[in-house]
């Protein structure tokens, strides 16, 4: 089950399994990938922040539902499963992770494809998916992608349990609390701060930093420049004159 929650521009969804620690059945994912499309296609959402409920983020996808899936039920999951992240990169507005307890297989997976993390101190990640024969499949080319190569192979290949604080000092969560509150107080100001900035600039940067990861530095400094050429021509600057 999928909880959502919409209020002053920021769409709140929370996996709320937690007899199940939020694992991830077909039924949530598919909910998961609904509402994302809806943020996706919605142009007052502001930034859409992913949690779990119960002091857990997510043990990742349901074993026991999956040992017993149909072949179409088990295709259409990792389909679902796969748009999830395909919209996540292409939303535009920011998405946040904030975890606490465990964002392990297809959780930690999850807080990859989220563009910032906030986490407790004490939260443990890992793609622990190889403990059991089989690689992390989606989850490996998103630390491919966000952290460096040598940290982010060992991450994947491995499978150990990795505390918050090596994830922080490896830059892959922003911004870690000592405890719930701190947390709670952390998440409002974090995402107080992106509802406060102009979402066109949001969109833009956005935009922009995805697409230069992928390019030599040359063409994407070509990018930057032809963005700065129009917003020249649509008199943008001369609207952050001081008064």
């Amino acid at each position: 089950m999928l909880n959502i929650e919409k209020a002053k521009g920021c769409t709140r969804l929370t996996i709320n399994r937690p007899e199940r620690k939020n694992a991830l059945n077909a039924a949530t994912g598919a909910q998961l990938l609904e509402a994302l499309q809806q943020v996706e296609a919605d142009p007052s959402v502001r930034c859409v922040v992913i949690t779990g409920a119960g002091g857990t983020f997510s043990a990742g996808r349901d074993l026991r539902e999956a040992a017993s899936a149909e072949l179409d039920s088990s295709l259409r999951h990792h389909d679902n499963w796969s748009a999830v992240f395909e919209v996540l990169q292409r939303l535009h507005c920011p998405s946040v992770a904030v975890v606490r307890g465990y964002a392990v297989a297809g959780g930690f997976t999850l807080t990859m494809g989220c563009d910032f993390m906030l986490a407790h101190r004490d939260a443990k990640f890992g793609a622990l998916e190889m403990n059991n024969g089989f690689p992390a499949a989606v989850c490996t080319p998103l630390l491919a992608n966000k952290a460096g190569p040598r940290l982010g192979l060992e991450f994947a290949l491995f499978g150990q349990l990795l505390d918050a604080q090596r994830l922080h000092h490896a830059g892959l969560i922003n911004l870690l609390a000592a405890d719930d509150e701190e947390l709670d107080s952390m998440e409002a100001q974090f995402v107080g701060r992106i509802l406060a900035l102009d979402m066109l600039a949001v969109r833009q940067t956005i935009e922009t930093f995805r697409a230069a990861r992928g390019m030599p530095i040359s063409q994407a400094m070509t990018v930057g420049r032809h963005l700065n050429q129009l917003l020249d021509a649509s008199g943008k600057f001369g609207g952050g004159m001081p008064k």
